[in-house]
């Protein structure tokens, strides 16, 4: 009797990215096996489910069929899977994350240490981006990112302290060019702004006067999707920019940035995990959501403390 399920992890991955090389590299294998694979699986069941060209792949009807109907269930099955085998032994597997560029820092470092020491058989896959996509269909267990910003029908789990956006500058500029006193004020002043895509335009830099949220749309003279470069030319005195407090906190602490505005930028909810709403949760997940819950208490109480 043949396998009802041959040839599924093919089809699903050149299903999820519309591309036979992407598929390969997915699974490890030769774009000509994908290809194979799919094709047998075509005339097993005796219905095209992939048009191909020399320059593009798209689903026919009963591909997208197939993979609307097939794709949570083998999810579950593959989460099913790991939970059982998690019962005799820790979890392991590969954790595929998609994280905003500000919420870098909540996985790296120690964090991110702390986690591979206690779980050494789960290997950590991270793509930093703001791009917007759906993190199931791209194959990603879970996205860290604000809170703001995380889809209705996604899961999330708070995995940092408050947050503070703060607009900073060097000690040069500002004896230049003066401290602003109001947010209003950033309009005459040399701002450098971050734009997440060349044909987005520039985040309006957010505040809050007596309870009330608003926006400055400042004129960046620099715009860049690169926090780093947006740090750099803050430190060389090129003007005021925007971001996490986190991001600045080595600097602000040695004095080669000051921040500005304190009073119109209060903490607000800080980074989520996050992740679809199956009935099981992989282990590998698990894991990490209670290390980061058990290290942001950690370091809640350490705060209190202080």
């Amino acid at each position: 009797m043949s396998d009802p399920f041959e040839g599924m992890a093919a089809f699903l991955a050149v299903a999820e990215t519309l591309n036979f090389r992407r598929a390969s590299e997915r699974l490890g294998v030769t774009r000509s096996a994908v290809s194979q694979t799919v094709r047998r699986l075509e005339d097993r069941i005796g219905v095209p489910l992939l048009q191909r060209t020399t320059r593009s792949v798209r689903l026919t009807d009963a591909g997208a069929h197939l993979l609307a109907a097939t794709r949570p269930a083998l999810a579950e099955i593959g989460t099913a899977l790991e939970v059982i085998a998690s019962t005799h032994g820790a979890p392991g597997g590969t954790l595929r994350l998609a994280v905003s560029s500000i919420a870098e820092s909540i996985l790296e470092g120690e964090a991110l240490a702390g986690f591979l020491a206690a779980y050494p058989s789960v290997g950590v896959d991270i793509l930093v981006t703001d791009e917007e996509f759906d993190i199931v269909a791209a194959g990603f267990d879970a996205g860290v990112r604000l809170g703001e910003a995380i889809e209705q029908d996604m899961i999330a789990v708070p995995v940092s302290t408050p947050q503070r956006q703060l607009v900073v500058a060097s000690p040069a500029y500002l004896a230049e060019a003066g401290r602003p006193s109001h947010p209003r004020d950033l309009l005459a002043h040399r701002c450098i702004g971050w734009r997440p895509a060349p044909d987005v335009a520039p985040y309006r830099w957010e505040f809050t006067e007596e309870g009330r949220d608003f926006d400055i749309a400042v004129s960046p003279r620099v715009a860049t999707n690169d926090m780093g470069m947006m740090v750099r030319l803050a430190l060389a005195g090129a003007g005021l920019t925007c971001g996490m407090e986190e991001t600045f906190r080595p600097h602000l602490e040695r004095g080669a940035l000051e921040a500005v505005l304190e009073e119109f930028c209060p903490p607000f909810a800080g980074f989520h995990l996050y992740y679809p709403s199956r009935r099981t949760v992989p282990p590998r997940l698990r894991a990490l959501i209670d290390h980061l819950r058990a290290r942001n208490g950690a370091s809640t109480r350490a705060s209190r403390q202080g």
